[in-house]
């Protein structure tokens, strides 16, 4: 069993002999505070911070770092507070504690308390990474002692690594602790799965061990003829890579392990473009699986060239052609600032300082903490895109990013006042999935507002986080416009305004209904939360007489209230059609035609319908579903088409029914201004032969 005397030897390799007993002093603190406690396993409680500590002296962390491993539980689970640790040791180290501790308040639910205990680590770790180093060490020490855990807690602790402590050390570059994660949780997670792969593996292993070392072989003479030293691996495929690939690509196990992995390790980035030379000379690649990791490094400073090749009989190999330090970075990512005592500041560590400053950003802009870790499991994606700004600066995005992905990345301005893209110097619709090396710009306006149509198809946390805090500041501003628009209207009625309301009063009825500020209480009335008439009742109630009301006609609908008036899918009201209000909690007011048969029951509610009519100014575009019943004609549905867009009127869909041989339906919706727009529109379709009936759908 590890001791502390065995523990502290291996510190003195690289640490000064004042701060290995510092470590010393962290131990004996922690066995003293762990006395008693025993792990589910059955040894002393104190063998696992210390097993943490150990995982961290192999990374050659500082001795504050291994001092916080091995009192990373006493605030947890002793009752020692944080200041005791400041007083004991110093403030860095008590602020590395307690970045690692869980919150002490009980929350709802296990979710809720996940999601809580990540938002505090991410605040803690953009103060001092090494908060994030302790908790994957303490993480993976617990994945090493899983089996001593009950089947529900084992598969909890497993899905979690796998879900999010898996991909942070991916993205921290430190290669060799994601795969250790990726197997014990597989192991864990799908105990049958595993053992079922593991087989097949060792099996196609014996299978394969003649042809891998022809392959290594002839890579090796290759070289040699160069002139070319290197290190040349075969590279072995774990059992989770294979599981995940067989599920996510639907690739048999054979189709997999068909491919021969090696890897090439040699002195300078110079000899890796020149072992690619060689090696090409020796097999043919294949078209289009080239990457040039070296130029363009991946997220997390991942360094390396990728080609595939036709090999002897035409199997397929993949080669992966990097320097020492590339593969210490693959390895060990941003442990290896530490491992290697580099006096400048590593690709892996700034970027890993870059992706921090994202997290606090998504962490600002989300709502709650089961939204940002929503946001942030999302931003883990293993796979990037390499996207080009008109000024050539490079910035990497998760697989399948949109323009509106790229914008706020950029910056979160940029993406709230994005309005239209341009990729490769050619406009594009801001839902396009964007590929590696395009260049894309972003064309933007002042006084734009995110569309939320954009949550449909926007992919990284940081933009869906943007957007939704964008849309709460956009509807939280349009509901107290509404709102005062519709206690004013009220108002108006008993011949009063707003204005000439006592302050006295105005405080009274808002602390009888438990709110802060006039703002609030106008965006409940504009989200249809409170009743304006109710609260003018209210606000009138020692005055005038609040019976007698003067009906200052229905309230004008401009058509730019934005998210809190929205308009009935059911029967698509147009300016021009006679329309009604249904005021719906928490939306606002939704505008249904005066004949829309789901008015019919709610009229008789009239605390939940009021009059509204259509302003003289409204000058936007409405959606119209248009039922065509035509002839089958050659072209006739770009005849129809055509014939719309001429008429000046968008086409939003479209799409056809086999009614017989001779006639079909076609279902049109088309984006109009008012009922005469869509008249002009309705007869210049009467005109084309083939249509035999025109109807204006209406729910």
């Amino acid at each position: 069993m590890l001791t502390i005397d065995t523990f502290t030897s291996t510190l003195d390799r690289y640490l000064q002999p004042s701060q290995v007993q510092q470590v010393r002093k962290a131990y004996l603190f922690a066995e003293d505070a762990h006395n008693g406690q025993i792990r589910k396993s059955g040894e002393p409680y104190i063998t696992h911070p210390l097993a943490v500590a150990t995982i961290l002296a192999d990374m050659h962390m500082d001795h504050q770092c291994l001092m916080a491993a091995l009192l990373h539980d006493v605030i947890e689970d002793t009752g020692v507070l944080k200041h005791t640790l400041s007083r004991e040791f110093d403030n860095q180290v008590a602020e590395l504690v307690d970045g690692v501790s869980k919150l002490g308040h009980i929350v709802d639910s296990r979710i809720e308390a996940q999601a809580l205990n990540f938002q505090k680590m991410t605040l803690a770790m953009s103060k001092d990474i090494r908060v994030i180093l302790v908790k994957l060490a303490d993480r993976l020490h617990n994945m090493r002692t899983l089996d001593a855990l009950d089947g529900e807690r084992r598969r909890r602790i497993a899905r979690e690594t796998l879900e999010i402590y898996a991909p942070i050390a991916n993205r921290l570059g430190m290669n060799n602790i994601r795969i250790e994660f990726e197997e014990l949780g597989f192991r864990a997670l799908y105990p049958l799965r595993s053992t079922m792969i593991e087989k097949a593996v060792r099996k196609a292993r014996g299978n394969r061990k003649e042809v891998v070392a022809n392959i290594r072989e002839s890579l090796v003479a290759c070289l040699k003829r160069e002139d070319i030293k290197a290190d040349v691996l075969g590279r072995q495929k774990h059992l989770y890579s294979i599981y995940d690939k067989m599920r996510s690509k639907r690739k048999s196990f054979y189709e997999i392990m068909d491919v021969y992995g090696f890897r090439i390790i040699v002195t300078d980035v110079d000899t890796c473009y020149r072992t690619l030379g060689a090696i090409h000379n020796l097999y043919k690649p294949v078209a289009g699986r080239f990457k040039d990791y070296i130029a363009i490094p991946k997220a997390n400073g991942y360094q390396s060239l990728h080609t595939t090749l036709f090999g002897m009989h035409g199997l397929p190999i993949e080669i992966q052609i990097r320097t020492h330090e590339m593969e210490m970075v693959a390895n060990n990512g941003i442990a290896g600032h530490w491992l290697y005592k580099s006096n400048e500041e590593n690709n892996s560590h700034a970027r890993t300082r870059e992706w921090m400053k994202g997290l606090l950003e998504i962490q600002q802009s989300a709502g709650n903490s089961l939204e940002f870790i929503e946001n942030v499991k999302t931003d883990l994606f293993p796979d990037e895109v390499y996207i080009f700004s008109p000024r050539g600066d490079i910035y990497d995005l998760a697989q399948g990013s949109t323009p509106v992905d790229f914008a706020y990345t950029v910056h979160t301005d940029i993406g709230n006042t994005c309005i239209a893209c341009r990729i490769d110097r050619r406009l594009a619709p801001l839902s396009a999935t964007l590929e590696s090396g395009q260049t894309v710009e972003i064309i933007t306006a002042t006084g734009a507002q995110p569309d939320p149509a954009w949550l449909n198809f926007v992919i990284t946390g940081k933009a869906r986080s943007g957007i939704r805090h964008a849309l709460k500041h956009q509807q939280q501003s349009e509901s107290v416009s509404l709102g005062r628009r519709l206690l004013e209207q009220t108002l108006a009625g008993y011949n009063t305004s707003l204005d000439d309301i006592p302050a006295e009063k105005l405080k009274t009825v808002l602390k009888e209904r438990r709110i802060n500020t006039l703002d609030q209480l106008l965006s409940e009335i504009g989200l249809g939360n409170q009743m304006a008439y109710v609260i003018a009742r209210s606000l009138l109630a020692d005055g005038k007489e609040t019976d007698q009301i003067e009906h200052h006609g229905p309230l004008a609908i401009l058509g730019s209230e934005g998210l809190v008036v929205s308009y009935a899918k059911c029967c698509k009201p147009i300016p021009g059609d006679p329309i009604i209000g249904h005021i719906s909690a928490g939306r606002g007011i939704v505008i249904h035609s005066d004949t829309c048969r789901n008015m019919h029951d709610l009229r008789d509610k009239p605390n939940e319908v009021m009059s509204v009519r259509w302003d003289l100014t409204v000058n936007q575009e409405f959606t119209v579903e248009l039922r065509l019943e035509l002839e089958h004609v050659k072209g006739i549905i770009a005849i129809v088409a055509s014939t719309i867009t001429n008429e000046d009127a968008n086409i939003e869909r479209i799409n056809m029914i086999e009614k017989d041989a001779q006639i079909g339906i076609v279902n049109v919706v088309i984006a109009v201004k008012d009922r005469i727009h869509l008249a002009q529109v309705i007869k210049r379709l009467r005109l084309i032969k083939a249509i035999n009936r025109i109807i204006r759908v209406r729910g």
